[in-house]
């Protein structure tokens, strides 16, 4: 069925993201402490926790969108991420954050990273603090 492979195929890109993803967030000192966290409402690629920049600051609870894509030529993986995605995102960290009594900050990032033919990494952007 050729939307099996398809939707088999989208997985697995999905996939090889979310390790790029894990990896380049170790590179930059974070923690992963949760991988593909489910609610009945969406999930959560990936749950980090920042390291404190200082002993005031205290840790960052990180929650990663991770958006995969070969080549650009239908779109940008920042173009798959829109307000019905967010809601979506926004509504499975309130749940992540009252199931683990977590009172600390906390913020929303994206991982957009563009899969050359080979699977090879054209382009890994990390943004932010993508909801306010």
């Amino acid at each position: 069925n050729t939307g099996q492979k398809l939707m088999s195929f989208h997985n697995e890109v999905g996939k090889i993201g979310e390790e790029l993803a894990k990896k380049f967030l170790g590179k930059q000192g974070y923690k992963i402490i949760g991988q593909n966290y489910k609610t009945k409402y969406a999930e959560i690629d990936l749950v980090a926790e920042k390291p404190a920049l200082s002993r005031a600051e205290g840790k960052v609870l990180v929650f990663v969108e991770v958006r995969t894509k070969i080549g650009e030529n239908f779109g940008t993986p920042e173009d798959t991420i829109n307000k019905g995605k967010l809601k979506k995102v926004l509504w499975n960290v309130k749940s992540y954050l009252a199931f683990k009594n977590w009172q600390g900050p906390c913020r929303i990032d994206a991982i957009c990273i563009v899969l050359k033919p080979d699977f090879s990494v054209q382009r890994l952007t990390h943004h932010e603090n993508i909801v306010n």
